[in-house]
C-alpha cells in the first residue's frame, strides 16, 4: 500500500491539502473513490494517516509526509517499499530456484530500473556534489578542468547526467547490461542537452577483454559490483581502464559479510530479502558467483 500510495500520487496529493474525504482526496488525485477510500483504511490502520470517523475525514501529517513524499528527495520510504511488489512478482521463480538451483535473470524484474533509478535519486545523486566527490582530494577540480568519466553498472543514468550537468568540460560514458535502461538514459541526456554523455549496452563483466574507447580518469560503480556475474573481472577491467593516476570510486551496501554482524543495520531484512530474490539470484542465473548483497 505503501509502495501504491508514492506510484499514485496519493501521498503527494495528501501531504498539500487539509483533512478531508475520500471523494474528494480522489477528485485531487484524479483516481477512482472507491479504490482510494480502501487505501485510506490501510493508511489509517496502519496509523500513517489520521482518520475523523465523526467527519469522515482523512489527514496525513506533516511529519509523516516529510518522510513518503517525493518533497523529500533524500528520506521518502515509500520509494523503498515499491521493492516488496516487485521482488514479489518473481516470488514463483524464485520458490523454484530454491527447490531446483539456479537463478531468475534480470529481464524478469520489469520495474527494476525504475525503481533504482528512484533509489539512486535520493542516496546517490542528492550526495555526488556534497558528501561523495569530496572524499577524493582535487577530484572536483579535475572534472572542472577536463577528464573522462566512466559509470560501469549505469542503469537509468541518473548519476552519470546529474555528473555531466556540473561538468561540462569532462567526457561521461555509462555501461549497462539493459538495453531499456541505456535507453532511458540516453533520452534523459538529451533532454538535458548532455551533450557530453555517451550510453552503451555492454556486459561489464567483459571489460577487461574489451578494446572499449579509454583509458579513464576516473571510473564509478554505484550499488553495481556485487550482483555482477564475475565481480572480479569487473574489477580487474576496472583497474585495467583507469589511468596511471585515475580513481576509481564505489560505492555499495554496508553489510558486514557475516549474518550474526548485520542484526543492528536498520534495513537489514529488507536488504538480505532483495539480496536473495534479485541481486544473488540475477548472478546465479548467469552461472555467476552469486554473492549477495550483504
Amino acid at each position: 500500500m505503501l509502495s501504491v500510495g508514492h506510484r499514485t500520487g496519493l501521498f503527494d496529493t495528501m501531504a498539500e491539502m487539509p483533512a478531508a474525504i475520500s471523494a474528494q482526496i480522489a477528485e485531487k488525485a484524479g483516481l477512482d473513490e472507491r479504490y482510494v477510500r480502501e487505501w485510506l483504511g490501510a493508511m489509517t490502520v496502519g496509523n500513517i494517516v489520521e482518520n475523523d470517523p465523526a467527519g469522515k475525514t482523512y489527514y496525513l501529517p506533516r511529519e509523516h509526509a516529510a518522510g513518503l513524499c517525493r518533497k523529500a528527495p533524500t528520506d521518502n520510504i515509500a520509494v523503498f517499499a515499491q521493492y516488496i511488489p516487485l521482488l514479489g512478482s518473481v516470488e514463483d521463480d524464485i520458490v523454484h530456484c530454491f527447490r531446483n538451483g539456479g537463478g531468475v535473470p534480470y529481464e524478469r524484474f520489469e520495474r527494476f530500473h525504475e525503481v533504482m533509478a528512484e533509489d539512486s535519486g535520493q542516496s546517490v545523486v542528492p550526495a555526488l556534489e556534497t558528501d561523495i566527490l569530496p572524499l577524493v582530494p582535487g577530484l572536483i577540480e579535475r572534472l572542472e578542468r577536463g577528464i573522462r568519466v566512466l559509470d560501469v553498472g549505469c542503469g537509468r543514468g541518473r548519476a552519470l547526467n546529474k555528473l555531466a550537468r556540473l561538468f561540462p568540460n569532462s567526457q561521461f560514458t555509462g555501461y549497462d547490461i539493459s538495453g531499456d535502461a541505456v535507453r532511458y538514459a540516453s533520452q534523459e541526456a538529451r533532454a538535458l542537452g548532455n551533450d557530453n554523455t555517451t550510453f552503451r549496452v555492454f556486459d561489464v563483466s567483459g571489460l577487461e577483454h574489451s578494446e572499449r574507447p579509454g583509458p579513464y580518469h576516473l571510473i564509478t560503480t554505484f550499488d553495481a559490483v556485487h550482483d555482477q556475474k564475475d565481480p572480479l573481472a569487473v574489477l580487474r577491467g576496472i583497474r585495467q581502464a583507469l589511468t596511471d593516476d585515475g580513481v576509481y570510486l564505489a560505492q555499495d551496501i554496508k553489510g558486514s559479510s557475516h549474518h550474526h554482524s548485520d542484526r543492528d543495520h536498520p534495513i537489514g531484512p529488507l536488504l538480505y530479502t532483495i539480496s536473495c530474490m534479485h541481486c544473488m539470484t540475477v548472478s546465479l542465473a548467469q552461472d555467476g558467483e552469486g554473492l549477495g548483497a550483504m
